[in-house]
């Protein structure tokens, strides 16, 4: 077997366009012979020329003052010219240091990698890896934002958006041309009658006063020599538009909707042109009649105007814009990927309700919006009506609270007139159609009406698949929850009147995120968001972006479990991706976070006061009160402050900083004193009798090492005695299973993974549910919906179980940050004959999968090059093994 290096890949970008890191770190995969490792590695890169044309070198080559290597600016062996490193003796292949001086703003490089084998081996020279820097300077934008003049009441509840174009000409011997561009509200842009990117929902959802995202695109290939024009479709979004529950708010972030464009046109003679927005700009009525996160969108396409963003369209009719007030300092690139679709659904059944209505039947619970296709008269209108379940065979809308979640198109008469809602997403299963001209039936046999599924468009890098066909369908719920809740920002749910980023949900669900998908980018991304928003005392709120609440969210209070995703958040994703840059910026935020805590706690280092949601969401608590669970609130507090504080000594540790390492290593050590005190009696009992207190002094290390085993055996009698049913909440739930496995009791988590009576995880299964629910019995057994104001049935936390599937029922887990050792221990249970996991590693892909036949356990595991493992099978000693294909029989 040859050894093969992939392309290198730029930070956590999928596609390294437009970035705004002008020293972007570098990795790579290699596939190589069994056992081979890497001694060294050689770095080749060809860079844009000072004049800004690609295909150059010019003295940006130069490396910088610590690149690796020495610059030879010579031709290396297998590679055009260019500049190449010397072999820099190292294994490391994953986030290695940018080799030369740092990019430019719009500066392109193409980089390759070559590296050598501990034996002497030598890889040929990699497929090149592309990496193109954004505006990286305040300095570099021209453009300002720009929307229609007229009129409007800022108050009004619905507004009808604009759009805005412009007419410009393009000389021969363009070379490149980039699209800079964000907005206040929501944008979709085309040149010369084209849509330009796939993504949707764009510029997202940061704190927008400090953080507006701008995306890049090339556009060469959508720019003629001669006349061409450019416009932009507009949407109110999170911008101005209603967000937040009990009615919301308004203009939470302003009252204007603009368009900040900055199109660069280069010519093969060196020279530019920029087409940036401003006063030339035109503005016209959208087609759009009304649009908004919640509440859907209506489209009329009478009001269509033909070759809007086209050359040669007359705009003389249309009216003037106006700029709004942007700094340009606060238009930042993106760190992971935008929203796009990635899926679409066909109805699987029509429905006829009891009332008469039409209802279509996606079969799966999803995230996104329908795209039609429908023939009939001008002023015909289809009307499409969205839900996640049914009550009594009626699409049941109560629990999206004020959210209309409805989108109405007006036909204009044409046949075979395409639309889908641009602006606005839906959380459903189930869609009313109302008002459709013609046989609906055979419009959905004909594949005139499909649902489009969209989410952050991550790497798709965890599977499972085992022996029991229910506990698929649930880690299938997951996966389908994560990707509907990973729209732009982690929100809670998808589909009612809310939408928001809280910080404990993600906190307990990292673990799961980042085995099932890259969600490196886009949470290292969100998580630069919590440390703007964190107050000045510490505080983190409970959900980022922050919007204003009435009742208990406003003014924002510090919370366990929530408050912490400052601190356990940044340490997981170090953990999966191995990358210290995030600690390092976020250090201070979780840093502040401890303290405050500290503050809270005061001398006797219990947090036995304020707002706490405790372990939110038990099963026992009444639905009017998901707070009121069974384990004591201060107590999960104690706790939290003790895993916060740990895991800020541990960042304090990888990042150098002794003196902090030692004082909250100190801090953990005497909050851990203090819980056990406090809430752990000298039998092991806890003074919360409850699931939840026993799973966190288990599992966060709050019990003496010698009442350890009595605590597991109790929280195993607890579950016995619930008849293996759930009796956690948010708090408890993700660390139960792995409580019960570190005490020796893995049956008693099988017992509970397997129960599917209510409240369960396989109840929700057996229900018919194929997304993870906000609450156990958010469907209740009769059929009816949980009375609660807060049932959503697309809602992660409590899928934050398949971490442990992942590592315990399969057997892979990360054993050093980002897998570059790797634990195979599988703990076979629960009547299971096989299972296995996969999982995307920034190594390559690691793998495990077990079968038990014949009274043998028959194991074969899968270690990328650069990694090594430890397998561990029952009734074995652990093997060390390096990269390649194991295999293993024993005794099962």
């Amino acid at each position: 077997m040859s050894i093969v290096v992939a392309a290198p890949t730029f930070e956590h970008h999928r596609e390294a366009l437009g970035i705004g890191t002008p020293e972007p770190r570098l990795s790579w995969k290699t596939q190589a012979p069994a056992g081979w490792t890497q001694a060294a590695y050689e770095l080749h890169v060809e860079r844009d020329g000072a004049d800004g044309v690609p295909g150059t070198t010019g003295t940006t080559g130069a490396p910088s003052a610590d690149a690796p290597g020495t610059a030879t600016f010579a031709d290396a062996p297998g590679a055009p010219a260019g500049w190449t490193s010397d072999p820099v003796a190292t294994d490391d292949q994953v986030l290695v240091p940018w080799p030369v001086a740092p990019l430019a703003s719009r500066e392109r490089a193409v980089v390759r990698v070559r590296v050598t084998g501990a034996d002497g081996s030598r890889s040929e020279w990699s497929e090149p890896g592309v990496v193109e820097a954004g505006l990286l300077e305040a300095s570099d934008w021209i453009a300002y934002p720009v929307g229609s003049a007229a009129q409007e009441d800022p108050l009004a509840e619905e507004r009808r958006p604009s759009v805005v174009r412009r007419a410009f000409a393009a000389r021969p011997g363009l070379v490149a041309a980039r699209l800079y561009v964000t907005a206040h509200g929501l944008y979709e842009v085309e040149l010369n009658g084209r849509r330009v990117g796939t993504d949707t929902m764009s510029p997202g959802w940061t704190p927008y006063n400090e953080r507006l995202r701008y995306l890049t695109y090339d556009v060469t290939d959508l720019v003629t020599a001669g006349e061409n024009a450019i416009g932009s479709w507009l949407g109110d979004g999170w911008y101005r538009g209603r967000i937040g529950w009990d009615t919301g708010f308004r203009n939470l972030y302003g009252h204007d909707l603009s368009l900040l464009a900055q199109l660069e046109l280069r010519y093969a003679d060196g020279s530019t042109e920029t087409v940036a927005t401003d006063d030339s700009w035109r503005a016209a009525p959208s087609p759009i009649v009304r649009t908004g996160n919640y509440d859907g969108e209506l489209h009329d396409a009478r009001l269509e105007e033909a070759g809007w963003s086209s050359a040669g369209f007359d705009d003389a009719g249309w009216g003037r814009v106006v700029a709004a007030r942007r700094d340009p300092r606060t238009l930042v690139a993106p760190d992971g990927p935008p929203v796009r679709c990635t899926e679409e659904v066909a109805p699987v059944e029509v429905l006829t309700t009891p009332s008469g209505a039409r209802v279509l039947d996606f079969g799966q619970n999803l995230v996104g919006r329908m795209r039609i296709r429908v023939s009939g008269a001008s002023g015909d209108r289809v009307v499409l009506r969205t839900a996640e379940v049914l009550q009594e065979g009626e699409i049941y809308t109560r629990p999206l609270r004020s959210a209309k979640s409805t989108d109405e198109y007006v036909l204009a008469g044409r046949e075979g007139e395409e639309w889908e809602p641009r602006f606005t997403f839906h959380g459903f299963r189930y869609a009313e159609v109302t008002e459709w001209p013609g046989d609906l039936d055979a419009a959905v046999a004909n594949g005139d009406i499909v649902a489009r599924v969209y989410h952050t468009d991550m790497e798709r890098t965890g599977w499972f698949d085992s022996s029991n066909a229910l506990v698929n369908r649930l880690h299938e719920n997951v996966v389908w929850s994560m990707r509907g809740n990973f729209l732009d920002i982690p929100t809670d749910c998808p589909q009612r009147d809310e939408r928001v980023g809280w910080t404990g949900d993600i906190q307990v669900f990292a673990p799961t995120a980042s085995f099932l998908y890259d969600v490196s980018g886009m949470l290292s991304g969100w998580l630069k968001d919590v440390a703007l928003e964190q107050l000045p005392d510490g505080t983190v709120p409970w959900y980022v972006p922050v919007i204003p609440a009435q009742r208990m969210w406003t003014p924002i209070q510090p919370g366990a479990a929530w408050g912490d995703a400052a601190a356990i958040t940044p340490w997981t994703l170090y953990e999966r991706f191995d990358d210290p840059g995030i600690l390092r910026r976020q250090y201070d935020s979780a840093r502040r976070w401890v303290e405050l805590q500290e503050r809270l706690a005061g001398e006797n280092r219990l947090w036995e006061g304020g707002f706490q949601l405790g372990d939110w969401l038990d099963p026992a608590a009444p639905p009017h009160d998901p707070a009121d669970a069974r384990t004591d609130r201060y107590l999960v507090a104690t706790a939290y402050f003790a895993r916060s504080a740990e895991r800020v000594a541990r960042m304090a540790e990888v990042l150098g900083l002794e003196d902090d390492r030692a004082r909250f290593d100190a801090l953990a050590a005497e909050v851990r004193a203090a819980f056990t005190a406090a809430y752990v009696g000298s039998d092991g009992r806890m003074t919360s009798d409850a699931q939840t207190a026993y799973s966190l002094a288990i599992a966060f290390d709050l019990v003496p090492d010698a009442l350890r085993s009595a605590a597991g055996d109790r929280l195993a009698e607890l579950v016995e005695e619930a008849d293996h049913r759930i009796a956690t909440g948010f708090v408890g739930t993700p660390i139960v299973s792995d409580a019960l496995t570190e005490t020796g009791h893995a049956d008693a988590a099988y017992d509970l993974l397997l129960e599917e009576g209510a409240p369960s995880w396989l109840y929700a299964v057996r229900q018919g549910g194929t997304t993870i629910w906000e609450r156990w019995d958010s469907l209740r057994p009769d059929g009816t919906v949980n009375p609660g104001s807060m049932t959503s049935f697309n809602h992660y936390a409590l899928g934050a179980v398949a971490d442990w599937m992942h590592r315990v029922v399969a057997g892979l887990a990360p054993a050093s940050p980002g897998y570059r050792s790797i634990r195979f221990a599988p703990q076979p249970g629960g009547g299971f004959t096989h299972a296995s996991a996969a999982h995307e590693t920034p190594y390559g892909r690691a793998a495990i999968g077990w079968r038990i036949e014949g009274g043998r356990m028959h194991v074969q595991v899968v270690v990328p090059t650069g990694a090594t493992a430890t397998v561990e099978l029952p009734g074995t000693e652990p093997v060390a093994v390096g990269s390649g294909t194991h295999e293993f029989d024993v005794a099962a």
